[in-house]
């Protein structure tokens, strides 16, 4: 006879109101008028009663947050409240409204799928929604599709507006200082000494044939820092020194671009978009014979 043995699951899905759960509440108000610390007062009692009178609910914490909501990092008590939900210390999170977890929607919804991941459930009072459900999914969804369509929209005019100081030669991209250099009183570039000197030696060892690590090695020996004050130089710092027009005086702008606004990145141009170059824009610290004998292979 066949046999058949049934495994239990191991889930609970039990409903929710109905389970064992530790759950906080989320409260934010954007300023500390009068009236709105009246509004964050009643938000905690309002929340304090809902959790106390439910007996399957343990009180985890009522997070109280006065601030814009635009940045995370101007709101810590939502940051410790996902680092509570991280060590595994609360279940449910009650709030107002999907704008309370802020108006960026960038952050927005990467807290909010981070919760998911961490089987951390959120219900909107306002919306009456759960974060679990299919219709805040497509809610969600489309919040992410205007979001997207925002940083396009945002992300075409930034670009517009540096592209054209690209055009004009007025870009202050032109002007960021670069190991050997500082701003003069005017805000030009003007050479550094005795750094400039340090440049000068690092580009004759490489056009003498020297390796990367054996000029690495005698920076280090001559206890010179770099840019970033480590002690040892990276053979990539040297090799994107060695690469950097700016030596010879000259600007080449637009060499990267980010990509969008969402991930910030930064990408290197390889003919995607135009690049514009400054001829002479500051004083050299070598020569072009120089650069050029370093540089051979790439500019060929």
């Amino acid at each position: 006879m066949r046999k058949v043995t049934e495994i239990p699951p191991t889930q609970d899905h039990r409903p929710t109101e109905l389970r064992h759960l530790r759950v906080a509440a989320y409260c934010r108000v954007s300023t500390e008028l009068e009236e709105q610390t009246s509004s964050i007062e009643l938000q905690e009692r309002h929340y304090s009663q809902l959790i106390s009178g439910n007996p399957h609910w343990e009180n985890a914490r009522i997070f109280l947050e006065r601030a814009t909501g635009l940045n995370l990092k101007e709101r810590p008590e939502f940051r410790r409240m996902i680092e509570k939900c991280r060590r595994k210390k609360i279940d449910l999170i009650l709030t107002k409204s999907i704008s309370r977890f802020g108006r960026n929607t960038l952050y927005m919804l990467r807290s909010l799928r981070d919760l998911r991941g961490l089987g951390v459930e959120v219900y909107f009072e306002q919306e009456d929604m759960w974060l679990n459900e299919q219709r805040i999914q497509i809610l969600l969804t489309a919040y992410c599709a205007l979001a997207q369509a925002e940083s396009e929209d945002m992300s075409r005019n930034i670009k517009w507006g540096i592209k054209r100081g690209f055009e004009r030669g007025t870009s202050g991209y032109a002007k960021f200082v670069c190991f050997g250099y500082k701003r003069g009183d005017d805000g030009r570039l003007v050479i550094d000494e005795p750094d400039a000197e340090i440049v000068r030696r690092m580009f004759e060892m490489r056009a003498a044939g020297y390796s990367l690590g054996t000029i690495s090695n005698w920076l280090y020996e001559n206890k010179i820092v770099s840019p970033t004050g480590k002690p040892h130089w990276s053979r990539e710092t040297i090799s994107k020194l060695l690469r950097n027009e700016k030596y010879v005086g000259d600007v080449l702008l637009q060499k990267t671009f980010v990509k969008d606004l969402f991930s910030g990145r930064q990408i290197k141009n390889k003919g995607e978009f135009d690049k514009f170059l400054i001829h002479e824009h500051h004083p050299a610290i070598v020569s072009r014979e120089l650069f050029y004998a370093v540089n051979k292979s790439d500019l060929e």
